[in-house]
């Protein structure tokens, strides 16, 4: 069951709901078609509620929003970026374990 907790994220909210973001927020960058983004939303799902009130979560659908990945120069999905203070603070790139999520995240 997909988390309440996860923000759909869009060029027009990015600003606000990640750069602006008192608290750090896990974007991941996606697509439909993809196969390894699919395998890894149910562990985004439990990373939500867990970190909920400490960090957020959002998602970029990067066919709808190209313009958010090229700006951040994502070139293969899934691709996670951890944002502090609106920086980049971490990344990581293709389908890892719950365990492996960004260590300011644990």
């Amino acid at each position: 069951m997909a988390s309440t907790n996860i923000i759909t994220l869009t060029t027009d909210n990015f600003q606000q709901e990640v750069l602006k973001s008192p608290s750090p927020v896990l974007v991941d960058f996606w697509a439909e078609w993809c196969g390894p983004c699919k395998m890894i939303a149910p562990i985004l799902d439990e990373l939500a509620d867990e970190y909920s009130g400490r960090a957020r979560i959002g998602k970029v659908d990067i066919d709808q929003h190209q313009s958010l990945a090229a700006e951040y120069g994502v070139r293969a999905i899934p691709t996670l970026l951890l944002f502090q203070n609106g920086q980049v603070a971490e990344q990581i790139v293709g389908l890892r374990s719950k365990r492996e999520s960004p260590g300011q995240l644990r």
